[in-house]
């Protein structure tokens, strides 16, 4: 129900006629809280919230937010548990327990499969269809999700724990979490936690299914943290898979792509904390630190993507980072914008990690060539000027006829040879230039030839170029250069507004100094982790618009001029 955002309705204090009903409602719903837990849940005096929300799919939602975390929510009055409640009256509902890797399944709307239930020694907890229960997973009684039994416990066991067990309606890491404080789960260990971890230990390697997708979505989209066991990178494992890898065909092939690169994405972010950051930057901005210090980690050869790792989010990976391996702290100091304000320097993982030799220090823009491994380098732009019609009796002495191309030091040469050839120097004053019937009809306006007798070196330098046609000419590193006519133009930045007040940076005439867009906007993508689209400029064949979202002009201005962002 809540694996993608909601829509609030209202905000508002609850009532004391209205927190003694839910008071009464709890008590009824849940009769293994205590009548002091249900007041603790739902006090008297203390700031208490009732939201009015829409889900995704237009379910009407009534949410219950003490001290800010959402307590109990309300579909179909019904009255359900968040995991904040759970994680502090554990045993409030019976628990089904499943695999860890199951979580990242139910956080994205999947329901728990019967399958993927562990049962342990005492046997499953006894429900009827309808009652709404708990998941944890091995080892931690903390509860991960909730929802609703789709049928009894024996008919559970009559089906040989087969199909759906357990229709999820609220788990750890989707948005309902998000609505609060965004807390981890604390580790209450499960008091029959050597007869599970047997029986993980017997069927390592051998996971049954364990979810399917729910009404909310797929089960693979929005994926909670893996086990930090998964990914980390002890040296002596590392070395191990390499010397494996060169003999058995290597160990990345037998991972899927998500679990590769959740492990560069752990890689990158222990480099950067070991090698990159300094105590001095903190607080340190997350979208700076991942742009600044973890994309500069990533091994050649590899590229660094969020969206394809299990976490899809920046934030969440490092809320698990955060939550659950307590590596770093990580701050809201303004709204809507996190920092980093605290690392754990001695933390055993990152004391013993041991960054890789090579590392891409700075990504540079690419070429229009196609050649990633080769750096850009900016063509050198040499200004030209073409002799015009009226201008030409000026260059006749020197060969130049109407059409002649000439860089701006030949035209000084030229028009230098022709005043001393000419005698037009001032005899009193050698910064003026008298002016004859040539230049006259050259250089003067209608309304000069009877005041302007004379003119400086510098105004008859600036007058003949103004008169004549403007042309440029480009020269990359090992090529023919190239000639075209008028002024070049600057690669054009703006931003603009689409919609509702969403921002958009628009990026033109990049094709004019042999930048390819598309490698512009493949760049762009990975370095601030937004979508990017190309568009062909109105009025142009050969011009393409790059678009990307949000105000991401100093990020282009710093690839452009090729420093590290």
């Amino acid at each position: 129900m809540f694996a993608k955002p909601f829509r609030v309705k209202s905000n508002t204090v609850m009532k004391g006629s209205d927190r003694r009903k839910l008071r009464a409602d709890v008590s009824a719903a849940f009769p293994a809280l205590s009548g002091d837990d249900v007041s603790a849940l739902v006090p008297s005096k203390e700031e208490l919230n009732v939201v009015k929300a829409y889900a995704h799919r237009g379910d009407a939602v009534t949410l219950y937010v003490l001290h800010k975390n959402p307590v109990f929510f309300e579909v179909e009055k019904h009255i359900y548990p968040t995991v904040y409640t759970l994680w502090r009256y554990p045993d409030t509902l019976p628990a089904f327990t499943t695999w860890p890797t199951v979580l990242q399944k139910l956080a994205g709307g999947a329901d728990l499969m019967l399958p993927g239930v562990v049962v342990p020694s005492q046997g499953l907890p006894e429900v009827k269809q309808g009652d709404c229960c708990a998941i944890t997973v091995v080892r931690n009684r903390a509860p991960v999700a909730v929802g609703t039994a789709t049928m009894s416990t024996g008919e559970m066991q009559g089906l040989g724990m087969k199909g759906r067990g357990v229709s999820i309606l609220h788990a750890y890491m989707d948005s309902l979490w998000a609505f609060g404080d965004k807390s981890g789960p604390p580790s209450i260990p499960a008091p029959h936690s050597e007869d599970c971890a047997e029986e993980e230990c017997s069927g390592e390697g051998d996971v049954p299914e364990e979810a399917a997708p729910g009404p909310d979505g797929d089960s693979t989209t929005d994926t909670c943290c893996p086990d930090l066991q998964e990914l980390s990178l002890n040296q002596g494992e590392t070395e191990q898979g390499e010397e494996h890898g060169n003999e058995d065909g290597g160990t990345e092939e037998e991972k899927s792509p998500q679990e590769q690169m959740d492990i560069l994405l752990l890689q990158c972010f222990l480099h950067a904390l070991k090698s990159k950051v300094k105590k001095s930057e903190l607080p340190l901005l997350t979208s700076t630190f991942l742009r600044n210090h973890m994309f500069s980690c990533c091994p050649s050869g590899k590229q660094l993507d969020i969206k394809k790792s299990s976490y899809k989010k920046l934030s969440k990976f490092l809320h698990s980072m955060q939550q659950q391996h307590h590596l770093v702290e990580i701050k809201e100091l303004s709204k809507g914008v996190e920092s980093i304000v605290d690392v754990a320097w001695k933390h055993p993982e990152l004391r013993s990690f041991c960054p890789p030799e090579e590392s891409v220090s700075e990504e540079a823009p690419v070429d229009g060539s196609g050649d990633h491994d080769r750096p850009y380098h900016p063509p050198e732009i040499t200004p030209l000027y073409v002799v015009s019609a009226r201008l030409e009796p000026l260059f006749q002495d020197s060969q130049k006829r109407k059409g002649a191309v000439l860089s701006p030091e030949e035209v000084r040469t030229i028009i230098t040879e022709y005043v001393k050839k000419n005698e037009l120097v001032d005899e009193h004053n050698k910064n003026f230039i008298n002016i004859n019937p040539a230049l006259c009809d050259c250089l003067l306006e209608k309304s000069e030839y009877q005041e302007v007798e004379k003119l400086k070196w510098d105004d008859l330098f600036t007058r003949t170029m103004d008169k004549m046609q403007h042309s440029y000419k480009l020269l990359f590193p090992g090529q023919e250069p190239i000639i075209k006519k008028g002024q070049i133009e600057p690669i054009n930045i703006s931003v603009a507004s689409r919609g509702s007040n969403k921002k958009v940076t628009l990026i033109k005439n990049l094709e004019l100094y042999g930048i390819d867009p598309a490698a512009m906007a493949t760049t762009l993508q990975h370095r601030v982790q937004a979508s990017t689209v190309l568009n062909p400029v109105p009025g142009s064949k050969d011009r393409v618009l790059v678009q990307i979202q949000g105000n991401q002009v100093q990020q282009v201005g710093s690839i452009l001029l090729g420093e590290e962002m």
